[in-house]
């Protein structure tokens, strides 16, 4: 009787764990450009080192309540053992050794992967001025004279310069799969640099949460060939709307789930306005519209 309910007990407790690791998402393991391999990569590697310790320590607390277990008459008693220098030099040196690797890897990967420094790639790279509101996604393409919400479009193979910002809460902009994520924060200007190694469409997402359309604030990145870049852009370039700072402020009012929009042309310097609203700087230091808790000015960087 009690083998067949440890029998179903183990078969309910599996189908529980599948049922919880359901919603996984492996997407940071399906990097597609050399930011995200090489953050991958240094989470494989600092995982397995930590394991070395990990693996060890649970199999050995499992092992030793079973060997000195009640009812092993043949597990040595020595009530007054107390001290043992190879055990010591184990418990101690192997975590010591792999504390001073992850040190290593960790320094250099830092430096490495610094999201503002420039990738080693050739060609004149791409920038985009990325702007983000509630709950939205604003992407301007200062050299293209061109924006869009909620859509990224860029070349494969090219190097990505983003100037990032926010016009309220504090939010990070991130997409998984090419690596990297940082902070758009209100008055403040941050960098990141990516590229995609592959065509393809990847998601990005918010990785800070910013109040009730967050769930929703996403968008779609999409790598493509020049030319497919290209008929891409003269596409946005036909749609009506002009993207001037009164037009922003609209689009900046707080909404879910909105959709795609383009802008056939852009204000220029829309994107330092839309930090100096925050500092004081130029003519209209009022900022759009947000809700009580997102009126938090943050000196600009």
């Amino acid at each position: 009787m009690m083998k067949t309910c440890w029998n179903r007990l183990r078969y309910l407790l599996v189908a529980s764990a599948a049922l919880g690791l359901g919603g996984c998402d492996w997407v940071l393991f399906d990097s597609m450009g050399a930011v995200g391999i090489a953050q991958r990569d240094l989470i494989i590697v600092s995982t397995a080192l930590m394991l070395i310790v990990v693996v060890p320590a649970i199999v050995m607390s499992f092992a030793f309540a079973w060997r000195f277990r009640a009812s092993n008459r043949h597990a040595r008693y020595t009530p007054d053992w107390a001290h043992s220098t190879r055990i010591e030099v184990v418990v101690w040196g192997v975590p010591l050794v792999i504390v001073a690797i992850l040190a290593v890897i960790v320094w250099r990967s830092t430096h490495e992967l610094d999201p503002y420094k420039p990738l080693d790639v050739p060609g004149e790279p791409l920038h985009i001025e990325v702007v983000a509101t509630d709950w939205k996604w604003l992407f301007i393409y200062p050299d293209q004279g061109i924006a869009t919400i909620n859509q990224l479009h860029f070349p494969v193979g090219r190097q990505l310069v983003f100037d990032i910002t926010s016009n309220s809460t504090m939010n990070t902009f991130f997409i998984p799969q090419l690596g990297g994520q940082i902070y758009a924060m209100a008055g403040m200007r941050t960098k990141l640099h990516l590229i995609a190694d592959a065509p393809g469409q990847f998601r990005g997402i918010s990785g800070n949460y910013s109040g009730r359309g967050f769930s929703r604030m996403n968008f779609t990145a999409t790598a493509t060939s020049d030319a497919g870049f290209a008929d891409w852009g003269a596409q946005v370039r036909q749609a009506p709307p002009t993207l001037d700072f009164d037009t922003f402020r609209q689009v900046a009012q707080p909404s879910e789930g909105h959709p795609v929009t383009h802008f056939a042309s852009v204000q220029p310097g829309l994107f330092k306005r839309v930090i100096d609203q925050f500092t004081g700087v130029g003519e209209n230091t009022r900022p759009a519209a947000t809700p009580p808790h997102s009126q938090h000015q943050i000196p600009e960087e």
